[in-house]
């Protein structure tokens, strides 16, 4: 066998084997790893390089070794989910490196980190002043968890007692021009809402790039064609606004009558109907 036969097996039989490796670790494997993790990521890396470039040796010794330090990593993963002592070993703990506006130097001492790395982890929390920050905590994966002093957070609804609508989850029910059915059924919708919604838009299917349903119902969409200006659909603001007239032309209807009854009628469903807009107002605003 030649040569370039040889790197030619040894590398789909390496591919194969780190995938199966890498889809045992899990997820976490993809997004966030420990400093063993870490470690045995290097070496299994530079053993499948090793192997698949040395013709000279048997390639599947570095199977075996591969196999062995991804059994391994599996197994301290294993480990680290039932036992907590045993987690903080391998993983680590979380430092606290801001107290109450304070830097704590000697931990930062500790993980080795300068004040001008703390001050870019807090610029990427969108955090400029350390005296703004209550508790801030650098997590074992490197991350720094930030929580700023009350008077510092942003205003949330809750604070000044408003109902908002929940939020649900948004579906894409066009990609590419192509109607997506089972989002569309999802988000509670047909094809004949679908091509209405577009007529009103004044846009055809193969323009759209991607149209996406909100959990209010609504419709948004981007086209292919950038210089395409799309009305943004106001359906709710519509409502809202029609509600608020309805309620006003009681109130006047009251106003303009002589008979006491159908003042008192109009007076008493003008009420009701303001009672109403303020329960579902924050749903169409």
């Amino acid at each position: 066998m030649s040569e370039w036969m040889h790197i030619i097996v040894r590398s789909i039989l390496f591919v194969v084997t780190l995938f199966a490796i890498t889809k045992l670790g899990g997820k976490k494997q993809l997004a966030e790893l420990s400093f063993f993790e870490y470690v045995s990521g290097i070496t299994i890396g530079s053993i499948a390089g090793e192997v698949i470039m040395g013709l000279e040796g048997n390639m599947f010794h570095g199977v075996l070794a591969v196999i062995i330090f991804g059994g391994f990593t599996y197994l301290v993963d294993v480990l680290s989910i039932k036992s907590k002592s045993f987690r903080d070993v391998i993983e680590g703990k979380a430092t606290v490196l801001i107290k109450d506006g304070k830097v704590l130097e000697e931990n930062m001492k500790k993980e080795k980190y300068t004040i001008d790395e703390l001050n870019s982890l807090l610029r990427q929390k969108n955090v400029f002043k350390t005296a703004d920050v209550e508790f801030a905590v650098l997590e074992p994966k490197g991350d720094l968890s930030v929580l700023l002093k009350k008077e510092m957070q942003p205003v949330t609804p809750k604070d000044l007692h408003l109902n908002v609508a929940p939020e649900k989850e948004t579906h894409t029910v066009i990609m590419d021009g192509e109607v997506l059915n089972d989002p569309l059924t999802a988000a509670g919708k047909n094809r004949g809402w679908l091509d209405i919604e577009l007529a009103n838009l004044g846009v055809t299917l193969d323009n759209v790039f991607i149209g996406q349903v909100d959990s209010y119902g609504e419709l948004t969409i981007d086209t292919y064609d950038d210089q395409l200006q799309v009305p943004s659909p106001q359906p709710r603001k519509l409502l809202l606004a029609m509600l608020k007239k309805c309620q006003a032309d009681l109130e006047l209807f009251a106003l303009e009558t002589d008979s006491i009854e159908a003042k008192q009628m109009y007076n008493k469903n003008a009420v009701k109907l303001q009672k109403a807009i303020n329960k579902i107002k924050a749903y169409l605003n």
